[in-house]
């Protein structure tokens, strides 16, 4: 087929449905109605001759063409975006960019109230999209576009990444004011007679210090196991159990901390952008700005432990 007998709008609606799954959602992502989406994947189906994707437990399900064809789509889809933005001013004043960022759950506390108080007197027209990701798909939601700048420890794949280091802090046992432990050395033996939280946004994930006590043949006892940081605050106020984890995180929350009685590695938190986006005025202004406030709340800090 001639490229020029055929709508390259086509293609933005295929590769957004084949990253949605969904019409519905693919509809809203694209500020469309769902039967101009339906409409629009039928002509595409008819000119490529093949159902794209099937209907299956109320989700899209695409074919092995669609499979073999998708990557290539996105990479066209995102170098043509990369050179229509680099070709735009972007000036932050004015813009109404809409940004999409995923962010480490141990980083948001730290991150958007600074970021979200800075974008709304440099930048009041912009719109923030934070969600967070599953680790392992990072890097693919980076180069698609899914998301355009992410937080999180280090990766093991930065093919095509460019990544800054944002904070280092270190791990905490930390506790509730007034917590009988609190007043007195935190020894490894007094550390694991406390009844534990555990933290991880994977159903079997293991915390630092838990690889750390591994090595020693040892283990803690958990009291309670969660998948996030902002729920755990009224139960450690309400109990005598407490949590690992940083100690900027402690301070924030009000809690008491207490040093770890055995080394654990600090928590290292990087920002990531795709190269491709290297030239996008926009893309580079957030990633600045991102930088610079994350240098300024670790000064802050610094100065007040």
């Amino acid at each position: 087929m001639r490229l020029n007998r055929l709508d390259l709008n086509l293609f933005l609606v295929f590769d957004t449905i084949y990253t949605e799954r969904n019409l519905t959602r693919a509809a809203e992502r694209l500020s469309l109605t769902q039967p101009t989406v339906s409409n629009a994947l039928a002509r595409l189906r008819h000119a490529l001759d093949d159902p794209l994707f099937v209907k299956s437990g109320g989700g899209m399900q695409p074919t092995s063409f669609a499979e073999s064809i998708a990557g290539r789509v996105s990479d066209a889809l995102t170098l043509l975006q990369s050179a229509s933005l680099k070709a735009e001013r972007f000036d932050p004043a004015t813009s109404r960019r809409i940004f999409r960022l995923s962010v480490l759950d141990l980083h948001d506390a730290e991150l958007l109230p600074d970021l979200v108080q800075d974008l709304s007197h440099r930048a009041p027209g912009v719109e923030l999209r934070v969600l967070r990701l599953p680790r392992a798909e990072l890097p693919k939601a980076l180069a698609r576009g899914t998301v355009e700048i992410a937080t999180d420890i280090p990766l093991r794949d930065t093919t095509n990444l460019s990544s800054q280091i944002v904070a280092k802090d270190s791990y905490v046992c930390a506790m509730r004011p007034g917590h009988p432990a609190g007043s007195q050395e935190l020894t490894l033996d007094a550390y694991l007679e406390l009844k534990h939280i555990h933290i991880s946004s994977r159903q079997q994930g293991a915390a630092a210090v838990d690889i750390a006590l591994r090595r020693r043949g040892i283990r803690r006892q958990f009291g309670l196991q969660m998948q996030n940081y902002y729920s755990v605050v009224p139960i450690v106020l309400g109990t005598e159990m407490v949590v690992t984890l940083t100690r900027d995180l402690a301070r924030r929350f009000g809690l008491q901390a207490r040093p770890l009685p055995l080394a654990v590695k600090p928590l290292e938190i990087h920002l990531y952008r795709h190269i491709r986006s290297d030239g996008d005025a926009a893309i580079d202004w957030l990633f600045s700005r991102i930088l610079d406030l994350s240098q300024s709340s670790g000064q802050r800090s610094e100065s007040s432990s």
